[in-house]
């Protein structure tokens, strides 16, 4: 899948802290180099379960964990069919994690600089010093000839790590061949080498704490010019009552932040869609416990499951259920509430070339009473993170699970490695929804793999109503 663009890649890299900076000049003064990831390059950090799952992934298939104790780790979700993200480390890209649905498996992709975190035990081959400099500087392939000896794990399709006599990497790559038929012939090739961009790795100790402090000024320019805006587009409306839509989420976290930085207390308007995780109720109870703020809630549940029994399970390419669960039960609170209203919502460029190309201040067409504003539409999500960190901020402790977004546990824009992972973790919510699911299966005649196969999630026919989201 092509590379999507949706802004300004910010990340980059401090060798004197260890940590990533989103600027020229890390707060220490150093220089900060470019971290040349994947666009759009949104990189989030690696929590501790991330990281155990990376490792898992390495060791299961290389003998060995990838990544050591101390390191900041940081995650770039990048195009694929399901989920396949970069592992940052050190300011380079160790590899990547990518997973296969069908055999809900994960396969670790590395690259050559990852040799500077771990010794591979699995899966590797040894070059004869004649062949070094051909695979390493060309790029060529792993010839017979050049073989020196090959690890017993190896199989065909393997990923494979290409090592010099004295066990340094030269390169990485898939074997053509199994370990014992590579060991019987005299020629042909035994391993593709992969040719990746090249990437500095440079392995330190950091913690979050250091890389908070290593972007203060970048935090503190991103706060004053989001707190000004806010003030702006409130001095215009001052006959609309200010309010954040909340979600639980990390974004829209950060936007009450800011929103309360510049204004001061204001509602919290939570759209229940009645499929939210436990653990998003028990966050907006605690942030507004935290900052002593009123929750308008609205109920969407009873018309999720009136239009479900009509129309079948939402989908990505229909998403019918933003616009009954969030937008219609929104507007209805708003009309009876306020008549009219100014909402800042958490909405970032990042996230997808539709909300990249919207306005920062615009009415959805399908809840025109209320003027919609977004405070840190220009952040990434790791100005997101550093800025919650700095606050010390409750953050919902569903981002310490693998979710990198929060929403309803159904969710079809998930990718199947999440939805895995959620039915694992919560057993009896998916067997509800798989119910459901099943309920229409029967009464459309739709295969066995509809569900298994997460085919329920795209709808022939149909595309996207861009003003769905919410």
């Amino acid at each position: 899948m092509p590379p999507s663009y949706l802004g300004k890649i910010l990340l980059r890299w401090c060798d004197a802290c260890h940590t990533p900076v989103l600027s020229r000049t890390c707060a220490c003064g150093a220089e900060t180099r470019e971290v040349p990831v994947t666009p759009p390059g949104d990189a989030r950090p690696a929590f501790p379960e991330d990281i155990a799952l990376i490792n898992r992934i390495y060791e299961d298939h290389f003998g060995a964990p990838l990544i050591p104790d101390g390191q900041i780790v940081l995650l770039n979700k990048v195009p694929d069919q399901d989920r396949m993200e970069e592992v940052i480390v050190g300011g380079g890209i160790a590899g990547i994690i990518r997973y296969f649905p069908k055999d809900r498996h994960w396969e670790p992709v590395p690259r050559p600089e990852a040799g500077r975190l771990f010794t591979p035990a699995k899966r590797f081959v040894v070059v004869s010093d004649d062949a070094v400099p051909f695979i390493r500087n060309q790029g060529m392939s792993v010839l017979a000839p050049g073989l020196v000896s090959i690890e017993d794990h190896v199989r065909a399709g393997d990923e494979v790590f290409i090592l010099t006599q004295d066990g340094s990497c030269i390169g990485v790559g898939r074997a053509k061949v199994d370990a014992a038929t590579a060991r019987s012939m005299a020629k042909g090739s035994v391993v593709r080498t992969r040719r990746n961009i090249a990437s500095q790795l440079t392995p330190g100790n950091a913690s979050w704490d250091d890389v908070v402090r290593a972007n203060t000024k970048v935090l503190t320019a991103a706060e004053s010019e989001a707190v000004a805006f806010v003030r702006a587009v409130a001095g215009r409306n001052p006959g609309l009552v200010a309010n954040v839509s909340y979600s639980g989420g990390k974004d829209s976290l950060a936007t009450l932040l800011v929103v309360l930085k510049a204004v001061g207390p204001v509602p919290l308007l939570f759209a229940d869609t009645g499929l939210e995780f436990p653990e998003t109720y028990a966050n907006i109870r605690e942030v507004s416990e935290k900052y002593d703020l009123e929750v308008l809630r609205t109920n969407g549940i009873n018309t999720f499951w009136e239009t479900f029994a009509e129309q079948g399970p939402p989908a990505v390419n229909a998403r019918w259920c933003c616009k009954v669960c969030k937008l219609t039960p929104v507007t209805n609170m708003i009309r009876e509430r306020w008549g009219k209203c100014l909402s800042f919502i958490g909405q970032r460029r990042y996230e997808s070339a539709a909300r990249a190309q919207s306005e920062r201040v615009w009415r959805n067409r399908n809840v025109r009473i209320q003027l919609s504003a977004a405070p840190i539409h220009n952040w990434t999500a790791l100005h997101v993170w550093m800025y919650i960190m700095r606050e010390k901020a409750p953050a919902n402790v569903l981002y310490m699970h693998h979710l990198d977004r929060i929403g309803c546990f159904m969710c079809p824009s998930s990718d199947m490695a999440l939805i895995h992972m959620i039915a694992e973790d919560y057993p009896e919510l998916w067997q509800d929804w798989t119910k459901h699911l099943a309920g229409w299966q029967e009464s459309q005649g739709l295969p066995a793999d509809w569900i298994t196969e997460g085919k329920w999630r795209l709808k022939e026919g149909s595309s996207d109503d861009a003003d769905s989201h919410y």
